[in-house]
């Protein structure tokens, strides 16, 4: 415990350790973009069904919005601030702006990390493409080119 009273909360955020007092109710999504200020984790519906806020937790694509922050304590988060290295962009995120795969952006972080978690599972097929991100939603109909990207980048 804190001097707060708030349990403490140890994660490895983006490969910097992190300890922080946190509410035993607050979810992730919550303490990545209120107490950490990384705001490209996105709130969208807060149910879980869109996945904007989704963030890799161990390599593991989660919804931030669902998870309770204490239930993560001890594991490396990566939310897509973490994603390019030494001013690199990512090759997902290279190739989504090679597709012109967002319009408005907003889903776009989550994509791309719920992405980069499928590339690690295996995809074989465009098809397992848009089944492996069935739980992130694009609603300006970028979609085609999301996965044509996601393809690029599995060398499909």
């Amino acid at each position: 415990m804190s001097h707060t009273g708030r349990p403490r909360l140890s994660l490895t955020v983006n490969g910097e350790a992190r300890s922080l007092a946190s509410p035993p109710t607050a979810s992730l999504l919550d303490v990545l973009r209120d107490e950490l200020r990384l705001t490209g984790v996105k709130k969208g519906c807060g149910l879980g069904a869109c996945g904007a806020c989704t963030v890799l937790a161990d390599g593991r694509r989660i919804k931030a919005c669902l998870a309770l922050a204490q239930s993560y304590d001890g594991c490396a988060i990566t939310t897509i601030e973490g994603l390019e290295s030494d001013g690199t962009l990512h090759p997902l995120q290279e190739a989504f702006i090679r597709h012109d795969a967002l319009q408005c952006g907003y889903c776009t972080p989550g994509q791309i990390l719920s992405a980069v978690a499928l590339l690690e599972e295996g995809v074989d097929s465009r098809d397992a493409i848009r089944e492996g991100l069935a739980g992130n939603l694009c609603r300006c109909g970028a979609q085609p080119n999301i996965v044509a990207a996601v393809a690029e980048a599995a060398g499909l």
